[in-house]
């Protein structure tokens, strides 16, 4: 292990010192209760029941700075722990966090900071070159090291020796997967917009680059998972949420796509990685509800995470979703509550 400031050292005592095992076992019990079908409120908005105060002071580390530093990046998601234990409900979770170029960034895509002063994670810049991605397919699978893997991969194992030092961290902390977003994405963060156009005049590439980035991400979480094992009855993600399954797939490109180009170039793909990890949920930003009956048909898809409800048609969503036993998770609570009358069948979590 590194070499840890004492204020970092604090951190982490101040943090095993304030977690209650009882808490966290009955906080356990309510999503557990949620997630296998037998809440029977309308809305569920899970509390511990047992809030304590940081016993350090949380200064503010600019992402900028964690993504460069291991130590920097500790600090950044033990003080995310830190205001949850603070609160009423939310997941002690981290993750080692660096955006959403991860997989790009395998595959030789530039990594682009964002300016400091905006605190902001980093992306990569497309090739915006057909003849480029042309080459990547023909290269074949990415080193898992390449990129920013090397310290995705560094980062979980500095996780897991804390985890393994400090006990009550190491059993009620989760360390959530990576955002390694989903095939479609990393291939737009790849190719660029023209990948949309190359739907239509060399669709057999992008199914090339698809199936390339879809083993890339099976060899990815499968490296993960084992510095993390999990099952599948319930896993954490963000500070937010907890869902079945072991991943959670990122398809914010798809509000681009027409309902025929979605099963076609994002279903297979999608489906394949939900089956080998043993199920999960699917985020997405903006419009989703032309396509919202071919994503919740896909077996092994355990929940629904929209970040814009105000962008789709709600009651379209919810008779895809929870009138399908399909659970909405990290759902707006005002949203929540302004449709609260129609019903949510205890399927929607806020």
């Amino acid at each position: 292990m590194i070499r840890l400031r004492p204020e970092t050292t604090a951190l982490l005592e101040d943090i095993e010192k304030r977690i209650s095992p009882e808490a966290e076992d009955r906080l356990d019990a309510l999503w557990l209760e949620f997630l296998q079908g037998r809440f029977r409120g309308d809305i569920f908005r899970p509390r511990r029941g047992h809030a304590t105060e940081p016993g350090t002071p949380l200064s503010p580390v600019n992402i900028n700075d964690a993504v460069a530093d291991y130590e920097a990046m500790l600090v950044s998601e033990l003080q995310t722990v830190s205001r949850a234990l603070s609160t009423g409900g939310l997941n002690l979770a981290v993750r080692a966090n660096y955006g959403t170029a991860i997989l790009s960034s395998l595959f030789g895509a530039e990594l682009f900071e964002m300016p400091r002063e905006t605190n902001t994670l980093p992306t990569s810049r497309a090739f915006k070159d057909t003849e480029s991605i042309r080459r990547l397919a023909a290269a074949g699978p990415p080193d898992l090291d390449a990129g920013l893997g090397k310290k995705v991969f560094r980062c979980g194992e500095l996780f897991r020796e804390i985890g393994e030092r400090y006990p009550k961290i190491g059993r009620y902390v989760a360390v959530y997967h990576p955002d390694v977003q989903g095939p479609l994405d990393i291939c737009e963060l790849m190719w660029g917009g023209g990948m949309f156009y190359a739907m239509y005049d060399e669709p057999e590439l992008v199914h090339a680059v698809l199936s390339l980035v879809t083993d890339a991400y099976i060899r990815f979480m499968d490296k993960w998972f084992r510095l993390f094992p999990c099952g599948t009855e319930m896993n954490a993600h963000w500070v937010s949420l907890r869902h079945r399954g072991r991943i959670t797939l990122r398809s914010d490109s798809a509000m681009n796509l027409s309902p025929e180009l979605y099963r076609e170039f994002a279903v297979p793909y999608d489906r394949l990685l939900l089956e080998r990890f043993g199920g999960g949920i699917m985020h997405f930003c903006g419009r989703g509800d032309h396509y919202i009956d071919q994503l919740c048909s896909q077996p092994g898809l355990t929940g629904v995470n929209l970040t814009q409800p105000h962008l789709n048609d709600m009651e379209k969503v919810y008779r895809n979703t929870v009138d399908k036993g399909i659970p909405l998770l990290g759902f707006s609570p005002e949203r929540a509550r302004e449709d609260a009358g129609r019903g949510f069948r205890h399927l929607v979590q806020v």
